[in-house]
This record gives C-alpha cells, sequence and structure tokens, in this order.
C-alpha cells in the first residue's frame, strides 16, 4: 500500500470534519504521512504545544469562558486534526516496526525465544546430596512458536476416566484408601515431586514411571498443578465399579496404572516404556519410533511375507498359548507365523533377534494381551501392517479411539485360527485396502502418538484430577524429594543410558495442546454403536468365507 492510500484511508472527512475543516486536515496532514517517522513526530510534538498555547491564552481570558464564533471554529478544527493526527501517527507507528536508522519496514519477524537447556547436574548431587534449587520455575513460550493445536480425539476419554469424582470431588479419605495396591504415592507441591514407596514393582516399572512424571516438570515448568495420587504398577485394574453401585456404596478409591477394563474405574496413565524398558531392552518412544519408521521403508508392504506374524512369551496367558495352535504344520496352514520368545536366551544373545524395527517383514501382525494389556500394541500398529487384533479385554489411554476395519482387523478371541486365516486371505486377495488399513494405523501413531502429545495427555489428566482434589497437597512426611539426579545420575547400564536419551532438555517453547471437550451421551454411543457394526460386518464376512471353503 502507498503512502499516498494510506493517507487517504487514514484522514477521512466523516472522521475528521466536514468542508474546510475537512479540506485543510486532509491536506495538511498528508505531507507530514509520507515524511519520515521522525519529522513526523516532531510536528505532532509542535501541534501539541500549538493547541496548548492557544487554550492557555484562552484560559488566561477575564471572562474564563471557552471561545466562540471563528475562533472556536479554528480552536475546534486543531483539537479534531490533533487528535486524528495523533490516532493515525500512533496508528501507523503500530502498524511498522521502526528501524534505528529512522526508516520502517515491514514483515520483520519475531526473534525467536532461545530455547533454555538445564543439563543434568551430577557434581552437585555427589556434594550436597540434594536436588538443585536452580530449575526454572515458569515457562516463557515462545510468541514466534506459539499454535493453539487441538489434542488429539482420545483426550477426551480423560473426562470418562475422571467422572466416578466430578459430583463428589476427591477426598484424602478417597486417595488413602487406594494405598492397599498402590506401588508409590506421588505428590507434587511447587513443581516439586515427593515419593513415598510403598512395595516394590516388577522390573523398572516404577522408576520409568516416576522418570517421566519427572520429564514433565521439566518439559512445563510452573505449569502442572500440585497433586496427590496413588500408583499401582502391576497389569490388572482392581477398582471394581460392582463394589461402588448402590444407594449405600461409597465413592470408589482413585488408582492410577497403566489399562483398566469395562468394569473397573481404574484411571489410566502412560506406561513406563515410553521411556524404555531397559530389561528387554526396548529403547525409549522418540528413538524406537523413528527406528520403525525407518524399518517400514526397507520391504514395501506388497514384497513382505504374505503371512501374520507375531512373536513373544505364551507363558503369561491362557489366550496366547491357545495362539500357538495357528501356527504352520504339516496338516494346516492357517496363515499364521507364530514364535515363542524366551528373553533369558535373547538377553544372552544381546537381543539381536528381538530388534523391533527389523521386524516389519510381514504384511500382517498379530496383537493378543498377555496377563493384561501389552505394551506391544503401539509397536506392532506402527508396522505399516495390518494388525490383527485379537479381542481384547483391556485398553490403554490411547487404543479407545483405534477404529476396527480403519486401523485393524478384528480377530475372534474363541475362534482365533480361522478368523486368522480369513483376514490373511482377504488381505492378500484386496491389497490396495489392506495397505490402506496398514497404512491408517502407522499413521495415528506416527502422528497422534508423537511424544509431545503423550506428555501432554499426561499434564492434561494430572491438571484435570488436580481440580477435583477437595484438600491441599502437602510434603508426607515419609517422602523423599525427587528429580532427574536423584534417579539419573547413580544409576548404571541400560537404565541410565536411556534416562539420559529420554531426559527433557528443558522447558517447551510451546504450552500444551488445547482438550476437546467431553463426549456428549449421543457421540459417545455412536462411536461405540460404529465399532460394533464393523466388528458384526466381519463376522458376516467370515461367515460367508468358511461357507464357500466346505
Amino acid at each position: 500500500m502507498t503512502g499516498n492510500t494510506r493517507a487517504e484511508n487514514n484522514v477521512q472527512p466523516g472522521n475528521n470534519g466536514s468542508g474546510i475543516s475537512g479540506y485543510f486536515m486532509e491536506t495538511i496532514w498528508r505531507p507530514f504521512v509520507q515524511s519520515s517517522a521522525r519529522t513526523s513526530a516532531v510536528f505532532i510534538v509542535f501541534i501539541v504545544l500549538l493547541v496548548g498555547a492557544l487554550v492557555s491564552t484562552r484560559f488566561l481570558d477575564t471572562t474564563g469562558c471557552w471561545p466562540d464564533g471563528d475562533y472556536w471554529w479554528f480552536t475546534n478544527f486543531l483539537f479534531q486534526w490533533g487528535a486524528a493526527a495523533l490516532q493515525t501517527f500512533m496508528g501507523s507507528l503500530a502498524s511498522k516496526p521502526m528501524l534505528s536508522s529512522g526508516t520502517r519496514a515491514a514483515g520483520i519477524p519475531k526473534k525467536p525465544r532461545q530455547k533454555i537447556e538445564i543439563p543434568l547436574n551430577c557434581s552437585a548431587l555427589d556434594l550436597t546430596r540434594t536436588c538443585p534449587t536452580n530449575y526454572p520455575t515458569t515457562t516463557e513460550e515462545d510468541p514466534a512458536s506459539t499454535s493453539e493445536t487441538t489434542c488429539p480425539d482420545y483426550f477426551r476419554w480423560i473426562h470418562e476416566d475422571l467422572r466416578p469424582w466430578a459430583q463428589t470431588g476427591i477426598t484424602w479419605e478417597m486417595v488413602s484408601r487406594a494405598r492397599r495396591t498402590a506401588n508409590f504415592r506421588l505428590v507434587v507441591v511447587n513443581g516439586k515431586a515427593y515419593v513415598e514407596k510403598y512395595r516394590r514393582a516388577f522390573q523398572t516399572r516404577d522408576v520409568f514411571t516416576l522418570w517421566g512424571i519427572l520429564q514433565l516438570l521439566r518439559k512445563y515448568p510452573g505449569k502442572v498443578p500440585d497433586f496427590d495420587l496413588m500408583f499401582d504398577c502391576v497389569d490388572w485394574p482392581v477398582v471394581k465399579s460392582s463394589d461402588f453401585c448402590g444407594p449405600n456404596a461409597t465413592t470408589p478409591p482413585p488408582v492410577f496404572r497403566y489399562c483398566k477394563d469395562a468394569e473397573t474405574l481404574d484411571i489410566i496413565f502412560p506406561d513406563w516404556s515410553f521411556w524404555g524398558w531397559p530389561e528387554i531392552n526396548i529403547k525409549p518412544w522418540v528413538s524406537l519410533l523413528n527406528d520403525l519408521i525407518e524399518g517400514n521403508k526397507k520391504i514395501r508392504w506388497e514384497e513382505r511375507e504374505p503371512y501374520a506374524y507375531w512373536k513373544g512369551n505364551p507363558n503369561v496367558a491362557l489366550t496366547r498359548q491357545d495362539l500357538l495352535t495357528c501356527n504352520v504344520s504339516e496338516k494346516q496352514d492357517w496363515g499364521a507365523r507364530v514364535f515363542a520368545q524366551d528373553w533369558g536366551k535373547e538377553a544372552q544373545q544381546g537381543y539381536k533377534q528381538s530388534d523391533l524395527a527389523n521386524q516389519c517383514i510381514h504384511r500382517f501382525k498379530i496383537y493378543i494381551e498377555g496377563s493384561a494389556w501389552s505394551v506391544s500394541e503401539k509397536y506392532i500398529l506402527a508396522c505399516d501392517s495390518v494388525t490383527l487384533l485379537v479381542k481384547p479385554r483391556y485398553f490403554d489411554f490411547f487404543t479407545r479411539n483405534l477404529e476396527p476395519m480403519h486401523h485393524y482387523w478384528p480377530i475372534k478371541d474363541d475362534d482365533k485360527c480361522r478368523s486368522i486365516k480369513h483376514a490373511v486371505d482377504w488381505g492378500n486377495s484386496h491389497q490396495q485396502e489392506a495397505q490402506a488399513m496398514g497404512k491408517a494405523a502407522s499413521e495415528f501413531i506416527r502422528e497422534e502418538l508423537k511424544m509431545d502429545y503423550v506428555y501432554d495427555y499426561m499434564f492434561h489428566l494430572l491438571n484435570e484430577y488436580s481440580k477435583l482434589l477437595r484438600y491441599k497437597p502437602t510434603v508426607p512426611r515419609k517422602a523423599v524429594e525427587l528429580c532427574s539426579e536423584t534417579m539419573a545420575c547413580p544409576a548404571r547400564g541400560l537404565e541410565k543410558q536411556f534416562m539420559m536419551e529420554s531426559m527433557v532438555k528443558g522447558p517447551s517453547l510451546t504450552g500444551p495442546c488445547t482438550m476437546p471437550p467431553p463426549y456428549d451421551p449421543g457421540s459417545l454411543y455412536a462411536s461405540i454403536s460404529k465399532k460394533e457394526n464393523s466388528v458384526n460386518q466381519v463376522d458376516e464376512m467370515e461367515k460367508n468365507f468358511w461357507k464357500t471353503q466346505n
């Protein structure tokens, strides 16, 4: 836009008077709009002084009255013009950044804020045996990086998981009842974490769960609210909804864990393996997801083995032992290639045969639960293969938004072999649709389960949970302060390696994503019905398939 056009737009007769007044104002002001910022500033000062002098002179008049006649018109004109000039000048300043040379330039981008890194300070820990005191206590977001991103749709389940306490809130009495099965109690006060351990967890589940929460505090300092929770690291959910029904029922205890089923009220939290599982050499999620993405590129879907693959520990559940009967034999080929994983032997061989990124070589991959839900689900879904998902009982925080026939193919749990055979035959004869299903699943994992969203889910869950507390969290008498130094500095081997690899380097330059609204009854019912209809559709397809085989 040229200077003339800008002046004509800014100085309108309707705004600044009419007739002679408007003419003077437009004619006199235009040259100054076209001039430099410094000249305009000097002119504005002159006008203000002139108007002030005139008004002061009239104030000294013995009559003490405002001027009238032609002098009033001129004074009024000066006031209007001065006000309009000042408004136009200030607006011009606001629209154009000032340069040191006195010239203007449009479109200069804001200087991005420098990301702060907080290195691990093990030497200070050795000296003081206490957590550092120099962690940032606030988050300064970068205006140039800020974007209003809506969280993935599965975040809506946070509202559903906390619904049992929506009306009553959460009291200390309720939290204390959760101690019965908890592995630890975690309290955060003023951005600092304190833990009180009750019993050992299996392997390092509790260690890496706590590590993950510490990284959340590093990512969003000053944003995570105070909270007080009990965490159970065992697979099986324990808060049965049937125990808290009826007119005299008590409110359930809020127990955090990694999964639940339709009959329990446990609060689902992201599992420990997102920060690594050293006992079986599973890397932290960021690097492992990158490895899986690269692994998908090695073999195109059409060139992969046309079978359904599974490898795992069959001894943890009868349903997995049943799956072994679907393996190829001299009498029958169900289209499955299943293998029992001996983790002891694998550890001795350096986990050379269990690299997840090298297991994306089949067109189909089977997911089946173990003693409860299994962390392997996200690795299987990320493989570009069609996920054959044996009907699950349990779910974790993100899987409730997976859709059958879009993200996976449903497999019957009571007729696995025939169901797998049908799925493999269908996929090999409908390759375009099968590839699209595999791509949809891996895209979901890649885009909606990126590590930033895992942290944001934790943040929003803890934030909504904190709102329900009816008491102010305080540091427990037997609790000890926990920080990245107290965990990572004394760690050894893969445990230390994975902690260092998954450590959040410093505060995020952007805030958490925006929570989507809760489900309304109609949309929730529609979502559940859609899934049931898709499963029923596959059942009918399978029946027709086997009719043609007999």
